[in-house]
């Protein structure tokens, strides 16, 4: 079973770890000190950001990181997206990481994506659409995305998270169903 909760800053401990762990940190290029974490999850912990961090668990056990907004919220991300395709004015986004090891590889990512779509066609009922851009290195969350039913719409370069990175993205949508 999935749950989610807000974070909150007694997680944050958990969420350093989890950013320094090398499976995430090469795709979540975070600092990972006490006070890189907060900075960089206080806020939205606290409510004081539109963005939204939830601590996710399977079967009782915190597994994952999952964040999620609307596009609009944050004007760089929308102008950048918003260049390259269509985003609807209500259209919201997911980032997510795998931080337990022990999960990764064994399908709870496309699980965990499923299951935040569902709940933000609930809790967002004027969005129309999910889009989410990938680095296109990043097999292993692309997949995910694909295995939960995005359907990938365009490639544009977009500037990557880690600078090791190259600038092509995969961009995903999943569409409200009718």
């Amino acid at each position: 079973m999935i749950t989610w909760r807000r974070l909150g800053s007694d997680d944050f401990p958990l969420v350093a770890r989890w950013l320094a762990a090398p499976h995430v940190h090469r795709w979540w290029y975070h600092e990972f000190t006490p006070e890189a974490v907060e900075r960089d999850f206080g806020p939205s912990a606290r409510g004081e950001e539109p963005g939204e961090d939830w601590l996710v668990s399977v079967d009782g056990e915190p597994v994952a990181l999952m964040q999620r907004s609307r596009i609009a919220d944050y004007q760089e991300d929308f102008d950048e997206l918003s260049a390259v395709v269509p985003v609807p004015d209500e259209a919201v986004t997911l980032d997510y990481l795998i931080g337990d090891l022990g999960q990764v590889g064994r399908g709870v990512g496309s699980r965990i994506i499923r299951w935040a779509v569902e709940r933000t066609w609930a809790d967002f009922p004027r969005a129309t659409a999910i889009i989410i851009p990938v680095v296109a290195a990043n097999i292993a969350s692309w997949r995910a995305l694909e295995k939960a039913g995005a359907t990938r719409i365009a490639e544009a370069d977009l500037e990557p998270e880690n600078p090791i990175d190259e600038a092509l993205h995969y961009i995903y949508r999943f569409d409200r169903p009718s």
